[in-house]
């Protein structure tokens, strides 16, 4: 049964500027375990406070950070 996913986008953000999750973990003081699950996507939660200081590295909105993608073809919703 697949559910609806939740999707970070840290990766891409920090393709885009170049940088390593050390280099991610050292700028916001989160562990460096917590900015590998995100960057591989394997977190099954996180942190507000995570969240807040990932948004202020990389200069952008929860909603650039993270997208919801419903499961569109398992949906049995009836209209």
């Amino acid at each position: 049964m697949e559910t609806d996913v939740i999707r970070c986008h840290l990766s891409r953000l920090m393709g885009e500027r170049k940088m390593k999750i050390v280099d991610v973990a050292r700028a916001t003081g989160l562990h460096r375990n917590t900015v590998t699950l995100l960057y591989q996507e394997s977190a099954t939660r996180i942190d507000i406070e995570a969240i807040d200081q990932l948004c202020q590295l990389f200069e952008c909105e929860v909603g650039q950070l993270f997208e919801f993608v419903p499961n569109v073809a398992g949906d049995r919703r009836s209209s």
